[in-house]
């Protein structure tokens, strides 16, 4: 690995070099974009099929509303299981590293997706069926939990400051680069006649994540741990006892509420637009399915440019900037995107698409994964940014298609009560945003010199005179 130069900024009396060579930076990125991809792949995968399939091969003996109904559950109990991840694996990620938890997580998703694939349906096994089903969805959901934080953390601990906001983005791109990939696989299968695709067509992307699996944790395997959470660990073996999780909630209260609040918006817009919308276009019968599908996959590549901008521009005018555009451009756009969707075109579904997922996505959560792990010292970080992350995406995407539903019944078919709940969810990330620091100008090694008590405090202890990080419990 290249020691070449200084960290950006950095003391030059230090001599100590925290950020990777840029051939490393460039597996490390790959590593990182790839390993969400695949993550995703599965987590929209299970989700659309959910709505198509699984109702009719698990749940097969009930009457078609309920198997629906159940069908979703079984969504909502990976979501419910995200945050005990983020726990499980934050607090692994912290103690042992970056990298050994991140072949583990792409392994654990893998291993679930393809088994969900190759599962007996409840004609052949009866009950066990939907029971393994559940039990695979909670390993799923795990998985998940514990990816995003590492995958976020090794482009974050490894970048130079100037470009970390854009190194930190790559875990995000993933996930829509993963969707689109899930969306089409699936919608190429569901042209299969409908016996077939419910035989065996719909097994088929489930089976092929083993192979992107494989390649995910091939790239894994040569990726390097972070220097600084290297020399941190080594410094703080002499606690052996050290519970990460615990040192978090004692000691980092305000910093993970505001990961967490912050958080919301972007995970708002994702469950509103990026599966609500959805259902709620191919219900109105206005689009067919396909359409509807190819659409979202269009959006997911303007949610990756809108990221690529949100984080770049991060990088020059701070995180906390780009944030609060972000969340005021939501709650500009929440009614006119309402309004778009209920016109029920093409042309205005598209819009509302564009505008209300890949735009405000893109600048709520761009620059979101750099600005959560500002928050927080690198003894803590891993937990940090895992559970304020997930937290905030059980609270803001899980359960906000069948609020939206209902808030649509009770509208009398109006959207404005949905539009109201995405404003309030909004204005709850901004006011977090005003509360916190910007400190995207901050030296990584001095992210944990001046973190206090609760979060970012004034340098208050100077690095050691070997340039290793002075440690605050």
């Amino acid at each position: 690995m290249s020691h070449h130069g200084h960290a950006a900024g950095a003391p030059a009396s230090e001599g100590k070099v925290y950020h990777a060579s840029p051939k490393e930076m460039r597996r490390i990125l790959f590593s990182s974009f790839l390993g969400t991809a695949v993550e995703y792949y599965d987590f929209i995968l299970y989700a659309t099929a959910a709505g198509i399939v699984f109702n009719q091969v698990f749940f097969a003996g009930l009457d078609p509303n309920a198997a629906l109904f159940v069908s979703f559950g079984t969504l909502a109990v990976g979501y419910i299981a995200r945050p005990l991840g983020a726990f499980l694996f934050g607090n692994l990620g912290d103690k042992i590293g970056r990298k050994a938890i991140l072949i583990t997580t792409v392994l654990a998703m893998g291993i679930a997706s393809t088994l969900i694939g190759l599962l007996p349906t409840t004609a052949q096994i009866g009950v066990w069926a939907p029971i393994l089903l559940v039990s695979l969805r909670i390993f799923q959901g795990l998985a998940v939990g514990g990816e995003w934080g590492g995958a976020m953390l090794l482009a974050f601990e490894n970048s130079k400051k100037s470009s970390r906001g854009f190194a930190s983005a790559f875990a995000y791109m993933g996930a829509p680069a993963g969707t689109i990939l899930g969306t089409l696989i699936l919608s190429a299968m569901s042209t299969l006649p409908k016996a077939q695709f419910l035989a065996w067509g719909w097994r088929v992307p489930f089976v092929f994540s083993a192979v992107l699996m494989m390649l995910a944790i091939f790239i894994r395997m040569r990726v390097s741990e972070s220097k600084i959470f290297t020399e941190v660990s080594a410094a703080s073996q002499k606690s052996k006892r050290r519970i990460p999780v615990a040192d978090l909630f004692r000691d980092h209260r305000k910093p993970l509420l505001i990961a967490m609040v912050s958080g919301l918006s972007g995970q708002m817009a994702q469950g509103l637009m990026g599966a609500w919308a959805i259902s709620f276009a191919v219900q109105q019968a206005v689009l067919a399915q396909t359409e509807v599908l190819n659409i979202k996959a269009i959006g997911g590549v303007f949610t990756v440019l809108a990221i690529i901008t949100a984080s770049k521009l991060s990088d020059r005018l701070g995180r906390r900037k780009i944030l609060i555009w972000g969340n005021v451009g939501a709650i500009v756009l929440a009614f006119p995107v309402m309004a778009l969707l209920d016109m029920g075109s093409t042309m205005a579904f598209m819009l509302a698409i564009v505008l209300g997922l890949s735009l405000v996505q893109g600048f709520t959560s761009g620059p979101y994964g750099a600005f959560a792990g500002e928050l927080f010292p690198t003894a803590v970080r891993y937990s940090g940014t895992s559970i304020g992350y997930q937290m905030a995406s059980t609270l803001g995407a899980g359960f906000t298609p069948m609020i939206a539903t209902a808030l649509v019944i009770a509208g009398g078919g109006d959207l404005w009560l949905v539009a109201l709940l995405w404003m309030s969810f909004s204005a709850m990330s901004l006011v977090a945003l005003l509360c916190s620091k910007d400190r995207s100008g901050s030296d990584i090694q001095n992210l944990d010199a001046d973190m206090g008590e609760d979060g970012p405090a004034p340098v208050s202890e100077p690095l050691h005179r070997d340039g290793s990080v002075a440690l605050q419990r």
